[in-house]
Order: C-alpha cells, then structure tokens, then sequence
C-alpha cells in the first residue's frame, strides 16, 4: 500500500521522496486501516454477548451518536449524527454496544443510505425487537470541497422497520423525541418513552 501511495503522490505532481513526503505512505496507510477497520470487525463479537432478557416493551432511544466514514465515491469523509431507536420484545442491547455497532459499518467505504439500512437490519436480526427506526444526519465533504461546493448542505437518511414502519404515532414519536430541544446536550443518551402497544 505504501508503495501505492508513494506513486499516487507522484502523479499528483508530488516529490515522495521530499523531507514532508518521506513518511506520508505510512502514515496514510496506517490511517486508511484504521478508517476501513470496519471490514474485519464481527458484529457479534462487537456485541459480545450483551443481550439481557427484559420485560419491558417501550421504546428505547440512543441518539447524538458521533460517526465517521469515507464516502465510497470520491474516498472523501462524511460525518454526522446517528440516532437509533428500537422497541424491545423480550431482550434489550447493552447501551454501549449501540454506539460500536454504528462504528462497524462506519468504518467502511460507505454511502449514507446504505449504512442507515446497514445498522437497522443489523439490530433487527440480532434482537429482533418490535420495531427499529434510524436516522442518520451527515456532512458530505464531497459536496463541501468539491462539485457543487455548498458547504452548508446536509444529508439526512432513515431506515424504519416493524412498528416504525408501520405506525405512524410510533414513526412520530421517534422523530420528535430526536428534535427535542432538551435532548440535544452532547453525547447518546437513552430515552425511554410511552409504552409500545400502539406499535
């Protein structure tokens, strides 16, 4: 990879054998694996076992989830917010384990669609809750930097599965709770809310 990259900056127009340059393709590899890590991480292990049984069937909000990812595209970043709600049958997720699951297929060559189906598919078959709903907010640097240059723009995705799919108070209440001015101090955060039996 190094040597990739030594000709990448080369045909850029580049001297890689510069005082500046001399380190580049280490560190630039030693980057790129850790911005792709997602590749060899398993989600079950990310998960570890972290399933309780639980007789609770409200709806279970993290939010404000910090992510960083490369655009598949032009491998520029785009970077964001994750918000992820599910209504528990049986069996919760260790909170934690919420946030590391988000980082798994952020840590890809990734389109924000794809990622926002990604993690709501992923929860879905791991607990197979009531219902799943995601949504993701993003920064597009290859909007920003490039193209059409616009770098107040932003994207927002949503994956909605079961309950959220389906019920429009529950899709509702999701959408509010994550707008909710109170609920926008830093950091995720678990909201629990009105029972699920609308869902």
């Amino acid at each position: 990879m190094q040597e990739l990259i030594r000709q990448l900056l080369a045909q850029l127009g580049e001297d890689p054998a510069r005082e500046g340059l001399l380190d580049t393709p280490k560190r630039v590899e030693k980057a790129l694996k850790f911005l792709t890590s997602g590749y060899t991480a398993d989600v079950d292990t990310v998960l570890n076992n972290a399933l309780f049984t639980v007789d609770y069937n409200e709806m279970v909000i993290v939010k404000d989830i910090d992510f960083y990812s490369l655009c598949e595209h032009h491998l520029l970043p785009f970077f964001g917010r994750c918000h992820i709600a599910y209504i528990p049958k049986g069996k919760v997720i260790g909170l934690s384990k919420i946030p590391r699951l988000v980082e798994v297929f952020a840590r890809r060559l990734q389109i924000q669609e794809r990622m926002t189906s990604q993690i709501a598919d992923t929860i879905r078959e791991k607990i197979q809750p009531l219902g799943v709903g995601v949504v993701i907010e993003a920064t597009h640097l290859c909007m920003a930097m490039r193209g059409v240059e616009k770098q107040n723009s932003y994207a927002i995705t949503s994956a909605m599965l079961g309950g959220f799919q389906h019920d429009a108070r529950t899709r509702t209440e999701f959408l509010e709770l994550i707008r909710r001015p109170e609920l926008n101090s830093r950091g995720s955060q678990c909201q629990p809310t009105h029972p699920a039996s609308s869902a």
